[in-house]
């Protein structure tokens, strides 16, 4: 796989920009050679063509990179972020032993023998991935630098990444980036096939989608020039609170990434524990659009939340819709409690998933319940209370430090999984999923 970045210096916004080229790593003599060889010496290819729509199938352009980009101000073949040296070395003190298992195993008929073979050379084999991995670290938006190892732990993998994380194009082309203070302007990864039809293929989820939202800062879902939707994680602000330490938010990632976005993209909120998908606006005009669809009732919403105790046994039906009304505790800022006379009225419909067994951080297990919600308008904690209070479920979000209890480690079980609106230039109806981390 062949990947460009195209960078700006400083968020000169283009005025001085530069090309920064590497491949992926599943060759490593290609690395050496692009290494030690002359850029223009490498595999020919158009960075007009790599940045152009490439679902037509047709070859590169033959012609040079270098007489194509005249208008940068450099071009740099980027290396690995670990070399291959450094990878050999990792591998070398299992290699030896992970050989000679695998003769035993081609030899061996006894089956129990070679399951038991087998389970070793798969131990040994774990040992010297994990010790590759140890190696990568990667520069991020925000300036600081993560660990694979770290990266891996805040998305809560119980198991290694799969083989060759961290060597495909587009981390190591943002590591440089973040690295030198330089502005990333646009990206694009296509396979190199000379004299073959070049095939679209599918992003590489399995790997950088485990780096990519660590190292932006965000997980982007999907973007172009009017708007941009993420997956907010629990524990993230929407937007900025008082004070430097509530200064991270959503949106300070977002203009962090993208020095041209409006100064407030933010078009709705939710709540710093809750996560799930959020949908910003990079234009006045876009914002202004959306903003009227929320206002107006046209976006579709669906949360999911697991809450703490079996609603069946109180006599909830499996469905149904609640009309509550609720205003702002002013002795008890940021709660909210039941008023029917001032209260803002909240509108949630609602169904029972399944009754499920949870195991808390402290290792207690306990019987939940796993509901979908749909909220037909957008009051403050508006989920939550039709959760926890009496008038509602009597029932509170499991980790819901607000309205019920949160043992230290948890998190609030409450995730936005889906948002459909109207694309505020297009017109196009736009609908997206976003998986339950829970």
């Amino acid at each position: 796989m062949l990947g460009a970045l195209v960078v700006s210096e400083n968020n000169t916004d283009g005025k001085k920009c530069h090309a920064l080229v590497t491949v992926s790593g599943t060759t490593r003599a290609v690395f050496k050679r692009g290494c030690d060889t002359p850029l223009e010496d490498f595999p020919p290819f158009s960075l007009s063509e790599i940045f152009a729509d490439s679902t037509g199938n047709r070859d590169f352009a033959a012609d040079s990179m270098l007489s194509e980009c005249a208008s940068l101000a450099s071009i740099k073949f980027l290396p690995p972020i670990v070399s291959a040296s450094k990878i050999d070395q990792a591998l070398l003190q299992n290699d030896k032993a992970i050989h000679e298992l695998t003769k035993e195993i081609a030899v061996a008929t006894d089956s129990e023998k070679i399951r038991r073979l087998k389970t070793e050379r798969t131990a040994l084999t774990d040992q010297s991935l994990a010790k590759v991995f140890e190696l990568y670290s990667f520069h991020c938006a925000d300036g600081k630098m993560r660990s694979l190892k770290t990266i891996c732990a805040e998305r809560n993998l119980q198991t290694l990444p799969p083989t060759g994380t961290g060597e495909c194009c587009a981390p190591k082309l943002l590591d440089y980036a973040f690295a030198s203070s330089l502005q990333p302007l646009s990206l694009c990864e296509a396979y190199y096939q000379k004299g073959q039809e070049l095939k679209p293929r599918s992003p590489c989820d399995e790997r950088c989608g485990i780096i990519l939202p660590s190292m932006l800062g965000l997980e982007l879902l999907y973007r172009d020039e009017h708007i941009a939707v993420i997956n907010k994680p629990s524990g993230l602000l929407s937007i900025p609170g008082r004070g430097i330490e509530k200064l991270d938010s959503v949106t300070t990632r977002l203009k962090r990434l993208f020095p041209a976005c409006i100064e407030q993209p933010s078009v709705h909120r939710l709540d710093m524990e809750t996560s799930g998908l959020m949908v910003l606006a990079f234009t006045k005009e876009a914002h202004r659009i959306l903003s009227r669809q929320f206002m107006e009732g046209q976006v579709s919403k669906k949360y999911t939340a697991l809450l703490d105790g079996v609603l069946a046994k109180k006599g909830i039906a499996q469905e149904g819709c609640m009309e509550l009304y609720f205003r702002l505790d002013v002795d008890n800022r940021p709660h909210q409690i039941w008023d029917s006379v001032y209260g803002k009225k909240a509108v949630t419909s609602w169904r029972i998933v399944n009754v499920e067994r949870y195991t808390a951080p402290d290792l207690s297990v306990r019987n939940v319940t796993r509901v979908e919600f749909v909220p037909h308008t957008g009051r403050t904690h508006q989920l939550r209370l039709a959760s926890a209070d009496s008038h509602g479920f009597a029932t509170p979000i499991i980790g819901d430090t607000l309205y019920g209890k949160c043992t230290p480690g948890e998190r609030l079980m409450l995730h936005a999984c889906h948002l459909e609106f109207i694309h505020p230039a297009t017109n196009e109806a736009m609908v997206f999923e976003s998986k339950v981390p829970f």
